[in-house]
This record gives structure tokens, sequence and C-alpha cells, in this order.
């Protein structure tokens, strides 16, 4: 697993939505089982799932003066046995996925950001608009790589 391309990516990723610099994000790769356990705690689903999101700074509630200094982004926990399993089927999903795990665990991590950020797919006009940031932020890292 390259850990440093998920780390530059989220940074990207931040930078790019306009997030001020600093800003902590957690990304996480973690198996099946881990997954399953956060999957069915957190969403009350059963098995494990590809990507999951838990966003921190954008609860409500207040904060002191040096909880406000420091920004947390949220935490993203990824599945790459999951993701391995659904890379065939990304193939051609968003222009340039070529059925890879990296390519399927980019748009995870890209999906997973988005999410830390507000962003939803819960209703069509949510999906649209962040399956729409997802293929930009994609076609802009894949056209790097």
């Amino acid at each position: 697993m390259d850990t440093r391309r998920y780390r530059v990516l989220v940074r990207q990723l931040l930078e790019a939505e306009g997030v001020p610099p600093g800003t902590e994000t957690a990304v996480t790769f973690v198996g099946r089982d881990e997954m399953a356990e956060l999957n069915e705690a957190h969403m009350g689903h059963a098995g494990p799932t590809d990507v999951l999101a838990f966003p921190l700074d954008l609860v409500p509630g207040p904060r002191t003066p040096a909880e406000a200094s420091i920004r947390l982004a949220g935490d993203i926990v990824v599945c790459p046995a999951v993701a391995a399993v659904n890379a065939e089927a990304g193939k051609g999903s968003r222009p340039g996925h070529d059925g890879s795990v990296t390519a399927e665990i980019d748009l995870l991590v890209v999906h997973g950001v988005l999410h830390l950020l507000g962003m939803d797919h819960a209703e069509p006009a949510g999906a649209a608009a962040m399956r729409a940031r997802e293929t930009e932020h994609l076609r802009s890292l894949w056209s790097r790589s």
C-alpha cells in the first residue's frame, strides 16, 4: 500500500476544496473483519464495506480556543480487500478508472474526503454533485499520474 500516495492525495484534495492548510485527516487501511465491525457499529450494516468517513470538525458544539486552533477534518477508513473485489467493476465508472485496485482506492479516498467536507449521496441531487466532484478530482489526479 502506497500510503505516501494517499497522504499527498488528501492534502491536494483539501487544498483544492479550500480547506485551510494544516487541517488534519487520517486515512486508515483495515482488513475485512475490522471494517465489518466498524460498519456494524457505526452504520448498522452487516459485513464489510469499502470506505467509511467520520467527520470531526463538522460536528456542531462549543469548542475552547485551543480546540478551535486545531483543524480536524476527520477520519477515513478504507478496506483494500473490498476495494480489490470492486475494482474490476469500477473500470470505466469514471473517466480514467482502469479497473486497478489503485484506481479504486483513489476513488474511495476522494469519496471519503468529500464526505468529511459535508457532501452526501443519500438524495439524487447530492449524489450527482458528489459524483461530479469525484470525477473532477480523479481526472486531475490521473492526468498527473
